[in-house]
């Protein structure tokens, strides 16, 4: 945070400050008094800190409009906690699922093939908190079509192995073994 904020104090650039796996720390200790100020409203908000940080900030912090904070998290991680409610607040929540064009463009055709029909089982059978589990389209950008089979058996079939084992696609598991039988035998 002190990075961040100290190169945004460049009024004429807009700064990005991304937290990949936002999840995954205790962003109350993490963000520490900063967490004062993400609050809707709070720009041009200070803070004290407990302690002296030396120059620049001393024992003063703050947060230049121009610095804007993305985390990134997969949430359908579920050895992970969820986000705190107060730090969940402070931000702005978008999913992002995954994407047809991306394996379209990407993708060989068996990759494109196996996304589809992916897909189609998530969409016929799963209840709306497996439908988080769907796995994104990094599982399916290989574009070397002698690869592809590797890639699928090696990355994919043991995500869904443990889907499997861990009750988490319960609801259907007969379609994901079928579409784990397919994966094998194509």
């Amino acid at each position: 945070m002190e990075a961040a904020a100290e190169a945004a104090k460049d009024p004429s650039h807009d700064y990005l400050l991304h937290i990949d796996e936002i999840n995954r720390a205790d962003l109350g200790k993490v963000l520490g008094e900063a967490i004062f100020l993400l609050e809707a409203g709070a720009v041009g908000r200070e803070t004290q800190l407990p302690y002296d940080f030396g120059a620049p900030f001393g024992r003063k912090f703050s947060l230049p409009p121009n610095l804007h904070i993305l985390g990134t998290m997969n949430s359908a991680d579920r050895s992970i906690a969820i986000v705190d409610i107060a730090v969940r607040r402070r931000f702005a929540f978008v999913s992002l699922w995954p994407s047809t064009d991306v394996v379209t463009q990407n993708g060989c055709p068996l990759m494109q093939a196996a996304f589809r029909d992916l897909l189609s089982v998530f969409i016929e059978h799963a209840t709306d908190d497996a439908f988080a589990l769907i796995p994104g389209h990094s599982y399916f950008l290989e574009n070397d079509p002698s690869l592809a089979k590797q890639s699928l058996r090696v990355n994919l079939e043991p995500l869904l192995i443990e889907y499997l084992a861990q009750g988490y696609v319960g609801g259907f598991a007969e379609p994901i073994r079928a579409y784990l039988q397919q994966l094998r035998s194509s």
